[in-house]
């Protein structure tokens, strides 16, 4: 008989969040805003040590609406690390503008700090500025953000943190959101804290707060009938998924450690294969252990990647590449892309194994015996 499938990041709920629910619910605050919506933003901002958090539909509105507070234009571009999900840059052609997409380093995954800075300086010279610079917290690692805020900062180029998949990470002791303008996180249903679908634009800056709060509601202005004065957005979250979210925060320290754990089994079941990498561990901050990622070397692992996701496949286990960068894909053919190489190769030779929190210990041995299967099955 077939084992259950074991998905990669499913959403790991408990009567914690349940009850929460349903005080929303039979409290009749089923309308966009409430007080569990109230209660989950103060949370969140307490969390990311910064003053306001403005919840919305999701982590995708919440970076179009940063990128509306940095003042970015039609015709305008914007600095964004290839290695990343589609919604980083779709939210700058949302505006009209042009993403000029930066390669990794291998160091962290993240957006390479040297090609920022030089891409700036650059650009300085011409007289190209551009109007935003975009990070990534990658697989729940902060980039580093010492040197990307210096170059930011020399420039006057305004920093959006896209923190989708790190909720709970820290640099040097800094949480992952806290950087820059304003920072965004998600709750889609695969990431460590989830609400089914939203996200959350975190901010210390009064202005950008009420901005996106405005924007955020249809732009309606405080009058009896119905007035506006710009055009607005329907990207408020609900407050039923905020009570769910409410419960999630609860258990945030329990679900990272639990993340942690399934990343360190891995490593010392996998660590010891020829050709098997993890996703480096930078000594400047702590991760959330979101995803737990492979680098693969074909020739010394015996087998490709996309062998070890099909072996995994046929083991009833949910496996995927790592993110296909953004220079690569055929909507981005034509912008531009400095470097390239570091990224490709992520992508190309990478993996990510199922790290939800509920894994249980039959879960991951499930999982090592895959992979581990695909190796002894090429050597045979």
């Amino acid at each position: 008989m077939t084992e259950p499938r074991i998905y990669l990041s499913p959403p790991d709920v408990t009567d914690v969040e349940r009850k929460l629910l349903l005080e929303a619910f039979d409290s009749n605050w089923v309308a966009p805003v409430g007080p569990d919506l109230d209660a989950f933003e103060a949370r969140c901002a307490e969390l990311v040590g910064v003053r306001h958090a403005v919840a919305l539909s999701s982590g995708t509105a919440a970076l179009h609406l940063a990128l509306i507070a940095a003042g970015v234009r039609r015709g305008d571009t914007v600095l964004v690390p290839s290695f990343t999900f589609a919604a980083t840059a779709n939210a700058v052609m949302y505006l009209g503008a042009r993403p000029v997409f930066l390669d990794s380093t291998p160091k962290s995954w993240n957006v390479d700090p040297e090609i920022l800075a030089d891409e700036l300086r650059g650009r300085a010279v011409r007289g190209q500025l551009p109007r935003a610079v975009i990070t990534v917290d990658m697989y729940g690692q902060c980039a580093d953000y010492g040197p990307i805020l210096d170059a930011c900062d020399r420039y006057g180029v305004p920093l959006i943190e896209d923190a989708a998949e790190a909720l709970g990470a820290t640099y040097r002791g800094r949480p992952a959101g806290s950087f820059g303008l304003a920072g965004v996180l998600s709750f889609n249903g695969n990431k460590i804290v989830t609400t089914g679908g939203g996200g959350m634009l975190v901010t210390d800056d009064d202005s950008v707060a009420k901005q996106v709060r405005h924007l955020s509601t249809q732009a309606r202005e405080p009058v009896a009938h119905y007035e506006h004065r710009t055009v607005g957005y329907n990207y408020r979250l609900s407050n039923l998924l905020a009570a769910v979210g409410r419960g999630q925060l609860q258990r945030l320290p329990r679900m990272i450690e639990a993340r942690k754990a399934t990343f360190d089994h891995y490593r010392a079941a996998l660590g010891d294969l020829p050709g098997v990498g993890f996703l480096p561990v930078a000594d400047y901050g702590v991760p959330n252990w979101w995803l737990t990622c492979l680098l693969i070397d074909a020739e010394k692992f015996g087998a490709t990647r996309d062998q070890i996701l099909a072996g995994l496949q046929r083991a009833n286990i949910e496996g995927r590449p790592t993110w296909k960068p953004m220079h690569l894909q055929p909507a981005y053919q034509d912008c531009v892309m400095r470097g390239g190489t570091v990224s490709a190769g992520l992508f190309h030779r990478g993996l990510c194994l199922p790290s939800g929190s509920a894994l249980t210990g039959h879960d991951r041995e499930r999982v090592v015996a895959a992979v581990r299967s695909v190796a002894a099955g090429q050597k045979g």
